[in-house]
């Protein structure tokens, strides 16, 4: 089984990036965030072209989340207790015996805005949430655009980054709270090594640089760490025209 998870920055635009990276990588499940479209706008029919089923929660212009998978999605979940949130980040499924869990975390713009506040909050209760779903499936996996850096591996330029927004003390701990529920970040499972990054802005010629950040992940719980044979930054699709700032991450399991 592969699974992976994609910041597409606009599906409308997309779209055929999306097509030609379903139709290469075959994943079974994939989660989508930035997807910024109403669900009546979402391209149900071109995804089915393509062999897959699919489950949404959308909005205009901004955020959005969607789960892509070759067999049946059932216990959608969209909401979570404890936020009283307009904004679509949040989509929950079950493929098979697998929990999918598809986060699109606050960016919370600056420290000390109140949207760094709310962001401080938003991981609370989704930690809570998460840890609910772990009492309740053995197989879970957590996945998509963390927005935080989990450690000084995943920034290109720690000391200049600092503490600032993504790698403060704070976000980094809410990161943690999330990981001790019983997750894994497969990523690490396979590699140690730093300046292996998943985002990079579009200026300043970042992406030739490799001046990013590593801030999409997949967690895995026990069961499914005992099953994980690899994962990976798909950086090829950053490289195409008018690309995603986000490249692909995927996990193969032997499932």
């Amino acid at each position: 089984m592969k699974i992976a998870s994609w910041n597409v920055n606009s599906l409308k635009v997309r779209l055929p990036h999306l097509q030609q990276w379903l139709a290469e990588a075959q994943p079974d499940i994939l989660a989508l965030q930035e997807t910024k479209l109403t669900d009546d706008k979402f391209p149900v029919d071109e995804i089915a072209a393509m062999g897959y089923r699919v489950v949404y929660s959308g909005q205009k212009t901004y955020n959005g989340v969607a789960i892509l998978a070759k067999d049946e999605l059932t216990d959608i979940v969209t909401d979570i207790e404890g936020l009283d949130d307009p904004q679509r980040r949040i989509l929950a499924a079950t493929v098979g015996d697998v929990r999918v869990i598809n986060l699109y975390v606050v960016n919370g713009k600056a420290l000390g805005d109140e949207k760094y506040t709310y962001k401080l909050h938003w991981l609370e209760r989704v930690r809570a949430f998460i840890a609910q779903e772990m009492a309740k499936h053995a197989k879970v996996v957590v996945l998509g655009d963390f927005n935080i850096c989990r450690d000084d591996r995943d920034v290109y330029d720690p000391v200049a980054w600092g503490e600032d927004i993504f790698c403060s003390p704070p976000e980094r701990a809410a990161l943690q709270a999330i990981l001790d529920t019983g997750l894994h970040d497969s990523f690490r499972l396979f590699s140690d090594e730093a300046g292996l990054f998943s985002w990079w802005d579009y200026r300043q010629a970042a992406f030739r640089r490799n001046m990013g950040l590593r801030i999409d992940l997949i967690l895995i719980s026990d069961a499914l760490k005992a099953a994980a044979v690899s994962s990976i930054i798909d950086k090829a699709p950053r490289k195409w025209e008018q690309p995603s700032d986000h490249a692909p991450v995927a996990l193969e399991l032997t499932l």
